[in-house]
């Protein structure tokens, strides 16, 4: 960072995986131009009053690193989201020492095409690289998030990517945070080496926009006693997202997410589905359609239309740093397994949480606190 931690001051690693994609190089732009005062913390929570005494570590203490099967630089990657509009413009040329030192910590993750080594020799190459991260930093510890593509839903034993990566992280005794739909440590297979370690880890899938807005509007409709009939949603977006989603399988991974956080607030499953369409010229930016038909007093027919244009990098990357925060501190303090009290961040968030936002801030909260208190 251009503002170097006091020597005292312990330094934290982010490891990420999908570390040359959007979300990511947002993430170390971003947090390299709060902690330079060239731009606010506009959407980091963890940067607002209630989480003042909460312990966590500063934004100048985290130090970027991770897996990607890509070689673009981050640099040059940052100046094709600055050309896009998801970066400020000269934003590139102003942190380029911070994106430079992200892109020298990048390892090559996997499998790669014909690649013939096995599930453990592939955790164990990705844990080393973590292990070697946090060793030649002489960091305090370091959280392993997953930001990169959605995958298709597993079929059968094998391991995706995003598992071995998880399992990774476990191995490198690191806290972990699935911020993609992906499999990660939910595959049946790293459930019990998961919930004997004493990581914290959390997730699955980053609540960025049109299920943050249906967490909030499917607890108004049950708290008024309107009676929803149907929830048809549509989403527009390009991108490495929309590339990967207008794969089905991954698609349905997707949605099972936003239909989940509906049947949760409204305690019945509305008629309707959500649909996911590529469309490469929107690039990084997205457009989210929903149309709710709904009942009131004595029978009345009503209807409620929203839409949602964003940014899906510029959304995520504030929510990435919180979690790479929370994380840490919660590693520092000695807490483990399943953290539901960040289900506030997530569609899918880890049992013991509500679907409704107010409710997950207020847990949210309730976490700062703890941890500020030294649990």
């Amino acid at each position: 960072m251009s503002a170097e931690p006091s020597a005292s001051l312990p330094r934290i690693g982010v490891w990420l995986i999908g570390a040359r994609g959007s979300v990511a190089t947002t993430a170390v732009a971003g947090c390299a131009a709060v902690t330079a005062g060239l731009h606010p913390p506009t959407g980091m929570v963890t940067e607002t009053d209630p989480f003042a005494g909460s312990a966590l570590p500063p934004l100048s203490s985290l130090v970027f690193g991770g897996h990607d099967t890509v070689d673009c630089p981050l640099p040059k990657r940052a100046e094709t989201l600055a050309a896009s509009g998801v970066l400020p413009h000269g934003l590139p040329s102003a942190v380029r020492a911070e994106l430079a030192a992200a892109d020298h910590e990048i390892r090559t993750g996997g499998p790669l095409p014909g690649d013939t080594r096995t599930e453990d020799e592939l955790i164990e190459t990705f844990a080393g690289d973590i292990r070697d991260f946090v060793r030649r930093g002489r960091l305090a510890r370091a959280v392993v998030l997953n930001v990169a593509s959605t995958e298709p839903v597993p079929e059968g034993s094998a391991l995706p990517a995003s598992s071995l990566y998880a399992a990774a992280a476990l191995r490198a005794g690191c806290p972990y945070v699935n911020f993609t739909p992906s499999a990660g440590l939910h595959h049946p297979a790293l459930t019990d080496e998961a919930h004997a370690s004493d990581l914290p880890y959390a997730g699955r899938d980053g609540k960025t926009g049109q299920t943050l807005l249906r967490s909030v509007l499917g607890p108004m409709f049950a708290q008024r006693a309107l009676r929803v009939l149907a929830w048809s949603g549509t989403n527009l977006l390009g991108g490495g997202d929309g590339a990967a989603l207008a794969d089905p399988a991954a698609a349905a991974a997707k949605n099972a997410g936003k239909e989940r956080a509906l049947a949760d607030t409204l305690g019945t499953v509305p008629q309707g589905e959500t649909h996911i369409d590529d469309v490469p010229a929107l690039g990084d930016w997205k457009t989210a359609w929903d149309h709710i038909a709904f009942d009131g007093f004595l029978g009345s027919r009503m209807t409620l239309q929203t839409t949602w244009q964003g940014c899906d990098s510029a959304l995520a990357a504030p929510l990435v740093l919180d979690l790479a925060r929370l994380l840490a501190r919660a590693h520092e303090a000695g807490l483990r397994g399943p953290r539901p009290e960040l289900g506030f961040y997530f569609k899918d968030p880890d049992p013991g949480s509500t679907s409704a936002l107010a409710e997950q801030y207020g847990a949210l909260v309730r976490f700062g606190q703890r941890l500020g208190s030294g649990i």
